[in-house]
Formats: C-alpha cells, sequence, structure tokens
C-alpha cells in the first residue's frame, strides 16, 4: 500500500469513526478497530490500543458537541464513566491473556448479538 492510499485510508476509518461517534454514541470497537485490521492489517490488541487512543480525541469532541445541543447528563455520565475505569483495567489485562483469535471471535459474537437486538428491539 501506498503511503498516500495508507493515508487516505486512516482518513476514511477516522471519519467513519468520528461519524458514528457523534451519530450513535460508538465507533472505536465497531468502526475503527475492524478497519485498522481488514484495511492495515493490524493485530487485534495494536487496533484496540490505537483506536482507544484516536476515541479519545473522538469522543471528547462528540461529546462537546451534544454538549452545545444539550444533550449530556454530566452526573449520569460520571456514574457511567468512572466506574468503567475498573472494567478498563481488568478488560485491558484480559486482553493481553487471552489469545487474538479468541479476542477477535468473542468481539464478533458481540457485534452480532448487538445487530440482532437492535433489528429485532
Amino acid at each position: 500500500m501506498t503511503p498516500r492510499r495508507r493515508t487516505l485510508r486512516l482518513a476514511l476509518t477516522a471519519t467513519a469513526g468520528g461519524a458514528f461517534s457523534g451519530l450513535f454514541g460508538i465507533g472505536g470497537g465497531t468502526v475503527i478497530v475492524p478497519l485498522l485490521i481488514v484495511w492495515f492489517g493490524y493485530r487485534e490488541r495494536v487496533a484496540t490500543g490505537t483506536s482507544l487512543c484516536a476515541i479519545a480525541i473522538i469522543g471528547a469532541l462528540a461529546a462537546a458537541a451534544h454538549g452545545l445541543h444539550g444533550n449530556v447528563d454530566v452526573k449520569a455520565a460520571a456514574l457511567v464513566g468512572v466506574p468503567a475505569v475498573a472494567g478498563v483495567v481488568v478488560g485491558a489485562a484480559l486482553q493481553q491473556r487471552l489469545p487474538e483469535r479468541v479476542v477477535a471471535a468473542i468481539f464478533a459474537l458481540v457485534l452480532v448479538a448487538s445487530a440482532v437486538k437492535l433489528a429485532l428491539g
């Protein structure tokens, strides 16, 4: 892949992640990670870490944009976000111990289950 093509694909990945983040509150795990793996050949762990780093920026900007429209409940966000820190520590440690194929399979199952739940209500 040429450097120009790589840069273009990274920009498309970021744009899709940002759009999904702004639209649905998702983007990293459901958009950026799969695209980094499929388009760039990233390994699961590197794709996850790269996505999390990018989503910190995307999430902050998306939250600010939603805040400008009055769509942010700061107290609820803190109640969800602060305890999630423990989950992040556990999840990151678990990901380092599981084979990448197992992590990818679990991720795929979560995406399929979410899609079925959303489609069927």
